[in-house]
């Protein structure tokens, strides 16, 4: 496929902010493409080189993408810099430039796809001396080729910024309308709603089990719903965890789970998704990122006491001091997530507890539609426990309110966060909120919010990026401003606004005088007083007096606090 069709589409797409537009767009587009640009394009299409649960990044800074600017294009790094400035956009700045370009090569070429596609994967596998120069010669070599909206969007694929409104239930809605949408279709228009549902459904099943709308795509192909309800699980290829509803009682949450309830206690650790494949031991963080290296004795206390063949065990570790064996919050052992070196000391300084709650994968067969006692009885069949090493997460079985609020108290003085409420009869639902499964907490949810913007300090300050524009996400994958905080952060210790500024800077998408906007890809567990309703922010809502409590490693951009919740949130404040 020749690059320029793809952009073609992303410019149609940029042209509208109606979500049923883009899903048009993006279901005609869908229904002609060649088996053999498939996973390319729909990695393209959200922006992505590599898929979520892959370790490789492009790795390539805004400041390489101006000197591969300059190589390409002869035009002075200093005038490149201004025209940013004037802009605000890179992406904007090389679309202007490269249609001006003052030199040009004999070897330019056509741009395909797999042109594209390839240069902008060898980025990520370039290591050693030289790395820089070689980044900058394969962008130069793709912006020397392309088009001025080409370039544009190159930039903007390298940078993860694509501006489409193209998120998760866009392209998952553009599945359904390309290749079921003479279910519930009329004109463009949704006449049998219950259809609709069954087959979005199905799509979002198979994309929550495989994380990967290529496989997904090739699937929905055949039109054969069967075959997307049931995508099998595949060991050392990440699923989507399932997850919790809030609740303020325990009355509330038996209203939510039913009678009688599993209750556990409910760790302030890092949950772990853990593939065991005879003795491969892998393991992933919520936003699906592989962290086996980071964890060795993990790996180890699965070999050993994890009696399976293969198996998918969801769990949560929790950090202890090694001295005083007492348990630690999460973000002692946070820090071990992003390490790459010096893994087997800190691993001795910080261990971890792993705490097993359940399991999706034994032996071959996929549990995740067995009820929830049934995978739990597996699990106390499998599993040595070895307190301090691996262990069942403690629990009770349980229909009487004043038993769970006993259970509730004794997890808070273990230094636990609260409870959790389960389902017996529940299956797995991975990537749902679906109330199978609820959280009581002894303090108010904190939110999980991605930074958009910074901005550079004053005075003591002056080289520190010290105040941070927060946002939510909504269901079309949009980030929404809610706010701005740096209360939280420290000079010298601690999470200190030196070590944000230091990873901030290489994610600046624009800057503009003390304003910078970056990718998002930082995420930060926030407090707040109060959710208040606000004109000034793109959510609606405004955080009152929000503290910055920790940096979540363990959660992705796309795994943030949504709208939705905030609006919950907003609306149960009201009534309390």
């Amino acid at each position: 496929m020749d690059y320029n069709a793809l952009v073609q589409l992303y410019n149609d797409l940029e042209t509208t902010a109606k979500r049923l537009e883009k899903t048009k767009i993006l279901a005609k587009f869908l229904k002609n493409i060649k088996e053999k640009d498939i996973d390319k394009v729909l990695l393209l299409l959200q922006g992505k080189i590599f898929p979520n649960w892959s370790d490789k990044k492009i790795g390539v800074a805004s400041r390489i993408i101006v000197k591969a600017l300059h190589t390409s294009t002869g035009i002075s790094v200093a005038e490149i810099e201004e025209t940013w400035r004037t802009k605000g956009d890179l992406g904007l700045v090389v679309q202007s430039l490269v249609g001006i370009k003052k030199q040009t090569t004999l070897f330019s070429q056509k741009l395909s796809v797999s042109k594209v596609f390839s240069n902008l994967r060898k980025l990520a596998s370039l290591e050693g001396s030289g790395t820089v120069d070689r980044k900058i010669q394969l962008l130069s070599e793709l912006l020397t080729s392309s088009t001025p909206d080409e370039s544009k969007y190159i930039v903007r694929t390298v940078l993860e910024e694509m501006r489409m409104g193209v998120g998760e239930g866009v392209l998952r809605d553009a599945i359904v309308w390309a290749f079921f949408g003479d279910k519930f279709l009329d004109d463009d228009d949704i006449r049998d709603r219950e259809a609709y549902n069954l087959y979005s459904d199905a799509v979002q099943s198979a994309y929550d089990i495989t994380n990967d709308f290529g496989e997904v795509f090739k699937v929905a192909m055949g039109k054969d719903i069967d075959a997307l309800k049931n995508m099998p699980i595949r060991l050392g290829k990440p699923l989507k965890v399932m997850l919790a509803l809030k609740v303020n009682s325990a009355s509330e949450g038996f209203e939510k789970v039913n009678r009688p309830a599993q209750i556990e206690y409910k760790y302030d650790g890092m949950r772990m998704s853990i593939h065991k494949d005879n003795d491969t031991v892998t393991i992933f963080t919520r936003r699906l990122e592989n962290v086996t290296m980071q964890f060795p004795e993990v790996v180890d206390y699965v070999r050993k006491n994890v009696k399976a063949r293969t198996a998918i065990l969801d769990s949560e570790a929790v950090g202890f001091d090694a001295k005083t064996n007492k348990y630690l919050a999460f973000q002692n052992i946070s820090q071990r997530i992003r390490r790459k070196y010096g893994i087997g000391q800190l691993a001795k300084k910080m261990p971890v507890e792993l705490n097993v709650f359940d399991i999706l994968f034994y032996d071959g067969k996929s549990l995740i539609n067995e009820p929830f006692a049934r995978r739990r009885d597996i699990i106390k069949k499998i599993i040595d426990e070895k307190p301090k090493q691996i262990v069942i997460a403690s629990s009770i079985t349980t229909s009487d309110v004043e038993e769970v609020d006993s259970y509730f108290r004794k997890s808070v003085e273990a230094g636990n966060e609260g409870v959790m409420m389960k389902n017996l009869e529940a299956p797995y639902k991975p990537g749902g909120r679906v109330g199978y499964m609820v959280k009581l907490k002894s303090e108010q949810d904190a939110l999980d919010l991605v930074i958009v913007e910074a901005e550079w300090g004053e005075g003591k300050r002056a080289n520190m990026l010290s105040s941070y524009t927060l946002a939510c996400i909504d269901e079309d994958g949009n980030f929404l401003e809610v706010g701005k905080a740096s209360t939280g952060l420290k000079e010298k210790e601690g999470l200190t606004f030196n070590e944000l500024t230091v990873r901030l800077k290489e994610l600046i998408i624009t800057e503009k005088g003390k304003l910078i906007k970056v990718k998002p890809s930082i995420v930060l567990e926030v407090g707040y007083e109060e959710i208040q309703k606000s004109p000034t922010y793109s959510s609606g809502y405004a955080l009152r007096f929000p503290r910055i409590k920790n940096i979540r490693e363990d959660r992705s951009p796309d795994d943030i606090t949504t709208l939705d919740e905030i609006e919950h949130l907003y609306f149960e404040q009201k009534k309390a």
